[in-house]
């Protein structure tokens, strides 16, 4: 059987006693995550659940919901993790074109656990276990699966279109977990600090399911606090990690950050967009033992499709890596012809963990694929040697004047500024020149920057017609949860008060 409960009780007859998941100071051990699985899938089963059957899930971090994911596999229905950040419009909206036929949600997310769906509420003693809301319920037996078996939907944080239910089957999660082992060196010894959100293919799959896989161990918090991240690493000798980009820069600003030891940390994975130079400088002077891995992924591949490679870092500085074992990586023009190294187009992938299409939107998977080459939608090139460098989304990129702008390129100069924490580049619509480039910045403490300023830096790096026309100053930019810049939300705002 190929369920995800299956390694779990293999490790459980093998070494009982290894914690698999660490969750607000307590153990558990594979033995009990076992247990556990199996009274969670006869809950299931007793709220109506079986084989095929959609499980939605609202909820930020915790035990229960690695319980669920488990326990939904182990009795052969799908699991569906959703954004707890979202609307109740949006969830109604995913609720519905899922199809679930259940819908968990923590209790403090009532307010937006809308749709169809029956509603159960766990309350925070249910989050540290779903048993706990039927402690003599009879374990559910084991469903058998198949590779093409659907594991999970997962829905498209939506950067330029109403979320798409992306499949991702066991054939999908075996060869990404494969993958990872061979990139990362995963071992029975892997401990991994999750403070990404479980929903995500980021925490939950670069490399959390894999750790698992091989026994080893999640340390799993229930929101990021960087502090509470790094006195995690000192006190459970953390080796492995995943930051979404803003919360790498909250971990190097954070002012506590000199009273840990961090020494444990080997590698943490980055990405969601290019990493500037000198965040992967500043990384490396913290962690001195650890190295910062910047990869490529989507929710359609699991994430992880390409991995910078130790002691390239700073000679490919902008690249993510080069794909991995199984994953095949082309540029094409748009209209699907293969294009040479160094000129910009759209990356295509293709392997067994890239998912198979949509869930019930056949026209929109035909549109994301030329043959069996999938479309990622963002723009990019290879260079001689293999390794990947994004240029920008295809729906970002601006045009002005008739010339093409990738934001990404004035993004990386504005970087250069040392006032500067964050920025995005957008295109905003011009009288003259049909769209301008517009600037957003998120300044360091006590730092000011203003547009003349900005405008001579850029001006002497930057073509004039790639030079924002206007600066603004903001707290934060928002982000959907891999850390890539939602900028469909930065125009709508600015549109609104434009």
């Amino acid at each position: 059987m190929i369920n995800l409960s299956s390694f779990i009780a293999f490790h459980a007859r093998r070494t009982p006693d290894r914690c698999a998941l660490k969750y607000r100071g307590v153990d558990i051990s594979y033995a009990d995550f076992d247990r556990r699985i199996g009274r969670v899938g006869g809950w299931l089963a007793a709220h109506a659940i079986g084989a095929g059957d959609v499980v939605a899930v609202l909820m930020k971090n915790s035990t229960a919901f690695l319980e669920l994911v488990f326990a939904t596999s182990h009795i052969g229905a799908v699991f569906l993790p959703i954004n707890y950040r979202l609307s109740a419009d949006e969830v109604g909206y995913i609720i519905g074109n899922s199809g679930a036929r259940i819908l968990i949600a923590d209790e403090e997310l009532a307010g937006v656990a809308a749709g169809d769906a029956p509603v159960v509420l766990l309350d925070e003693a249910a989050q540290s276990g779903v048993s706990r809301l039927a402690p003599d319920i009879a374990p559910a037996p084991m469903h058998p699966q198949q590779p093409r078996d659907l594991m999970r939907l997962m829905y498209t944080s939506g950067t330029t279109d109403r979320p798409k239910g992306v499949m991702l089957t066991y054939e999908n999660m075996f060869w990404k977990s494969a993958d990872q082992t061979m990139v990362l060196g995963l071992n029975a010894e892997t401990r991994l600090l999750v403070v990404g959100p479980l929903y995500h293919v980021g925490a939950l799959d670069l490399p959390g399911i894999a750790v698992l896989w091989h026994g080893g161990m999640l340390s799993i918090h229930r929101t990021f606090e960087p502090e509470q991240a790094l006195a995690a690493i000192e006190a459970e000798r953390l080796n492995a990690a995943w930051f979404a980009p803003v919360m790498t820069t909250a971990i190097l600003t954070c002012r506590a950050r000199a009273r840990y030891d961090v020494s444990s940390l080997r590698w943490a994975i980055g990405g969601g967009e290019k990493t500037p130079e000198a965040r992967i400088r500043s990384f490396s002077e913290y962690f001195e033992n650890a190295r910062y891995i910047d990869a490529y992924g989507l929710t359609e591949t699991c994430g992880g499709d390409t991995f910078m490679e130790a002691g390239r870092e700073i000679d490919k500085i902008g690249s993510t890596g080069r794909a991995i074992a199984h994953v095949e990586i082309e540029i094409r023009d748009d209209a699907g012809n293969r294009l040479p190294p160094g000129e910009n187009g759209e990356i295509c992938l293709r392997g067994p963990k890239i998912t198979q299409g949509y869930w019930k939107d056949p026209e929109k998977t035909a549109a994301a694929f030329f043959g069996d080459w999938f479309r990622s939608g963002d723009v990019g090139y290879l260079d001689e040697d293999g390794f990947l460098y994004l240029t920008d989304r295809k729906k970002d990129m601006i045009v002005s004047g008739g010339e093409n702008i990738a934001s990404s390129e004035v993004e990386r100069v504005i970087y250069e500024l040392p006032q500067v924490r964050e920025c995005a580049v957008i295109g905003m619509p011009d009288a003259r020149w049909g769209e301008k480039p517009v600037a957003i910045v998120v300044l360091g403490e006590g730092a000011a920057l203003e547009l003349p300023a900005l405008t001579d830096h850029c001006r002497a790096r930057l073509a004039g017609f790639k030079v924002p026309k206007q600066l603004i100053i903001r707290d934060s930019l928002p982000r959907n949860p891999s850390g890539k810049v939602l900028k469909r939300v930065l125009r709508a705002e600015l549109e609104t008060h434009a």
